[in-house]
């Protein structure tokens, strides 16, 4: 592919297939929409069926299925096969939070749970979405991960392994796909404003026995510029690397995070 003309409209995304997972509600919600309003056709699918609802009225293509599930995700890539006609960005944004606790209070299956949705997840999507994205143009996968897959967390260890292992899938797949014009970048996220990091500081606000505004306060000062991010914030960052001005932009973790040195 030609490097973009300075006049191209690098954000016209007219044509291009976009699948978001978890793309019901929340950040997902807000990529699928970004994308749908530069022109992309976008499928999304969550495990809550009254959000798919909603989203299939909004006019976006839209399945119930769980990354977890072998079965679900093929089926998945099978849909969006027939609906899209083939697939040209993948978004693995499906994600828990996890359980919050010192790790010897922690459950071994809250632990896989969580590696469940953010790491397996992310690799049946991958692997089934790659016949679609080898027969595409510029084609690219962005992978969610976080603040926390580059930072420690005290009381989120199993998110945080989760999604430090999220940037190795990702610098992983740069190398093995680069030669096939697939790219493969993580959009790293700080504490994202909206009711998953609600729940996140009423956890952590109980496990450590402190008022709930004193730890949001906490959250909230992780950024140098002192606020959470939004999740447009994120959109943009995934239409930035789903574009062509990302066309050399390959392996990288993508900080969207207000310069986040410290996690609480």
């Amino acid at each position: 592919m030609s490097a973009p003309q300075r006049n191209r409209r690098v954000f016209d995304f007219t044509g291009r297939r976009v699948v978001v997972t978890a793309g019901a509600a929340g950040i997902g919600l807000a990529i699928a929409t970004t994308m749908k309003a530069h022109g992309a056709d976008v499928f999304v699918t969550d495990v809550n069926p009254e959000a798919v609802r909603a989203a299939g009225e909004a006019g976006l293509g839209a399945a119930v299925s769980d990354v977890r599930c072998e079965d679900d995700v093929r089926q998945l890539m099978r849909s969006v096969e027939a609906e899209l006609g083939g697939l040209d960005v993948l978004i693995n944004n499906a994600g828990v939070a996890g359980p919050t606790g010192r790790v010897d209070s922690l459950d071994i299956e809250d632990w896989k749970a969580t590696f469940d949705v953010n790491v397996h997840g992310q690799f049946l999507c991958v692997k089934y979405a790659l016949p679609l994205l080898e027969r595409a143009d510029d084609p690219s996968i962005i992978n969610m991960s976080s603040a926390a897959g580059r930072l420690g967390m005290a009381g989120r260890s199993p998110y945080s392994a989760s999604k430090w292992a999220v940037i190795g899938f990702t610098k992983s797949l740069a190398i093995e796909l680069g030669a096939s014009g697939i790219r493969a970048n993580a959009i790293c996220p700080g504490a994202v404003d909206g009711p998953r990091i609600e729940q996140v500081i009423d956890a952590k606000a109980a496990m450590l026995d402190l008022p709930v505004d004193e730890v949001a306060a906490l959250y909230r000062g992780q950024s140098s510029l002192g606020r959470l991010i939004d999740a447009a914030d994120i959109a943009d960052m995934a239409l930035f690397l789903a574009s062509p001005l990302a066309r050399n932009i390959n392996g990288q973790a993508m900080a969207v995070d207000g310069n986040t040195e410290k996690l609480f």
